[in-house]
């Protein structure tokens, strides 16, 4: 594979171990014992390279198959939650399933971050799966969102 050319260990090792890296909480000490175990010698600063590197690109390709039915109708929202110790407001899209179609970290709640998460999710949906109602909890964010991405 050309996404792995140059690396010292082949791409199926690498992938299979962000795979479990991400999968499991485990910390890179431990899964380097884990794979010295299993014969393959790799530093555990060398995983977690890796993990930076390939663990976006992964969740971008496997993204589209988490997803579950589409539904031509959305459910728009947010929260206050605490992340880390700090205040931070939760945008989510459910379709009428009550499946999250995508969600949204912000430290403010204006039109500006209403529009970044509405644009994230809808850049993230293929053509016939874009929502043909949009339901919101009518915080006034939203209109002024929808409609600059609407222009």
């Amino acid at each position: 594979m050309n996404d792995f050319k140059g690396r010292h260990f082949e791409g199926e090792v690498v992938l299979w171990a962000v795979r479990w890296y991400c999968r499991y909480p485990i910390s890179y000490r431990d899964f380097e014992s884990m794979m010295t175990e299993r014969g393959v010698a790799v530093d555990h600063s060398t995983i977690f390279r890796w993990v930076q590197r390939y663990a976006p690109e992964m969740e971008r390709r496997l993204r589209c198959q988490w997803r579950g039915p589409a539904s031509g109708s959305w459910r728009v929202d947010e929260t206050y939650v605490r992340v880390r110790g700090k205040w931070a407001y939760l945008y989510r899209a459910l379709d009428k399933f009550a499946n999250t179609i995508d969600f949204y970290l912000s430290a403010t709640r204006n039109t500006r971050a209403a529009k970044r998460f509405l644009g994230k999710a809808l850049r993230g949906c293929k053509e016939w799966e874009l929502p043909e109602v949009v339901n919101t909890d009518k915080a006034p964010t939203y209109a002024a969102a929808i409609a600059e991405l609407k222009a």
